[in-house]
């Protein structure tokens, strides 16, 4: 029989430690005492951490590309609301919101432009959209009027979690 080998526990990586702060950041940020302070300086870390320029400009070269990464922010910022698996085949509600950014990265207005009536998916649509924002600033090339107008679809399963169109895997059965 062959040596028994020693093992040494060296203890977590450097990622899996960042890993965690982040987690913990989050989850202390999106509690129900949150402060908007709070949720203020995790938007900015998370804006920090897409590709801006210095004055927090986004780099996407496309209205579709500013679009994605406003809706990965979206999920990022409200990750304990949001299903990360293929959505369910029948969801229980599609809510469909327009919403509007300015050129400072400010939500503007947003509105339900479709709905089954679901008021609690409505609320919680609603409140992520504004629970995230400031957003990065959009592209100049982007702009119309000053303003950058948007449709977004969030997708709720049955336990009342979401997913937004824009990055959402398949659903179950297509």
């Amino acid at each position: 029989m062959g040596k028994a080998r020693k093992r040494t526990y060296r203890g977590p990586s450097r990622l899996t430690l960042a890993r965690i702060g982040a987690a913990a950041l989050l989850a202390a940020c999106s509690g129900p005492q949150s402060t908007q302070q709070q949720r203020d300086e995790l938007a900015k870390s998370l804006i920090e951490q897409k590709k801006t320029t210095p004055d927090g400009t986004s780099t996407a070269t496309t209205t579709n590309g500013y679009k994605q990464d406003l809706a990965k922010r979206i999920s990022q910022v409200n990750f304990t609301s949001v299903y990360v698996e293929r959505p369910q085949a029948l969801l229980r509600s599609v809510i469909v919101v327009k919403y509007v950014v300015d050129r400072d990265g400010n939500l503007v207005k947003s509105e339900i432009l479709r709905s089954n009536r679901d008021k609690q998916a409505e609320a919680s649509a609603l409140g992520s959209l504004k629970n995230t924002a400031p957003f990065p600033k959009p592209p100049e090339a982007l702009l119309q009027h000053g303003r950058i107008e948007f449709s977004e679809s969030w997708l709720f399963n049955n336990d009342g979690r979401f997913q937004l169109r824009s990055v959402a895997l398949a659903q179950m059965g297509e």
